[in-house]
């Protein structure tokens, strides 16, 4: 169990065709590798939890491989949250039935708010997330936009307002993830995460822009509850073990596996 002022350290499997894929802002994607594989990896050094995402689910109009999560989930003995194309209350029982503990909205929230209404009186709060990607206006950087289907296509709602609906709506936790960030290794948007922090009191993950420990610390710092990563874990820039015992020394409350010896 987690206290509720550890902080957490999630890798993120970006799925497409099958295969883990990790590009930079939502684009040119580059293989990385089994996700059964790769999941079992982060379980094995000391995850907290796993983020997997079917990244073209919902713009292929499709629902997601249940077999892959299937696969993945029976590796792992950490918390698995899922998204991509969940449409659905059926589609989250399906996932949460082959033993994933979490299901992840975006694209599907948006085009039906009252699926996280349904979904946190169905399943409880705590197996919701709501994923929301964001992109600063091109001209008006002060202008925060929300983005569906894979990063494909601006909604035009602002962020702050739709973070307010979601919260409201009972989600348990926002995957909140910098477009303009994703995959840089430029840092998380510390702005952007302060602002929607100071606005919820439900755990919020912090994505896109992972480059350092240093980066992952200024979120916590920030306002994040936990950090989402990809690029500086799946090129073993950074061990988990490495990073948690950075944050420990600055810190940071953070757990680590009872195999660890420290």
């Amino acid at each position: 169990m987690f206290s509720p002022l550890t902080k957490r350290i999630i890798p993120c499997l970006d799925i497409k065709e099958g295969r883990v894929v990790k590009g930079v802002n939502f684009l040119g994607l580059q293989d990385a590798g089994d996700p059964v594989e790769v999941a079992k990896g982060y379980n094995d050094e000391g995850a907290d939890e796993i983020v997997f995402l079917d990244i073209t689910a919902t713009s292929d109009n499709r629902n997601i491989t249940l077999e892959i999560v299937k696969a993945v989930a029976k590796e792992i003995f950490i918390p698995l949250s899922v998204g991509g194309g969940i449409r659905n209350l059926e589609d989250m029982y399906n996932l949460l039935n082959v033993g994933c503990d979490k299901v992840s909205l975006n694209s599907s929230a948006l085009a039906n708010p009252d699926l996280i209404t349904q979904g946190a009186k169905r399943f409880g709060s705590q197996c919701i997330i709501v994923a929301i990607d964001v992109k600063r206006n091109a001209s008006n950087p002060a202008k925060l936009e929300v983005y569906t289907h894979g990063g494909r296509k601006n909604t035009e709602i602002g962020l702050l307002q739709w973070v307010k609906e979601v919260y409201n709506r009972g989600a348990g936790e926002i995957l909140l993830t910098s477009m303009d960030c994703d995959g840089t290794k430029s840092g998380y948007d510390l702005e952007v995460l302060r602002e929607v922090s100071s606005l919820v009191d439900i755990p919020l993950i912090a994505s896109g822009g992972a480059g350092s420990k240093e980066h992952i610390l200024e979120a916590f710092r920030n306002g994040a509850d936990a950090t989402l990563a990809a690029s500086i874990f799946h090129y073993q820039e950074i061990s988990i073990i490495e990073l948690k015992e950075f944050l420990r020394d600055e810190g940071i409350p953070v757990r680590f596996p009872s195999i660890v010896s420290l």
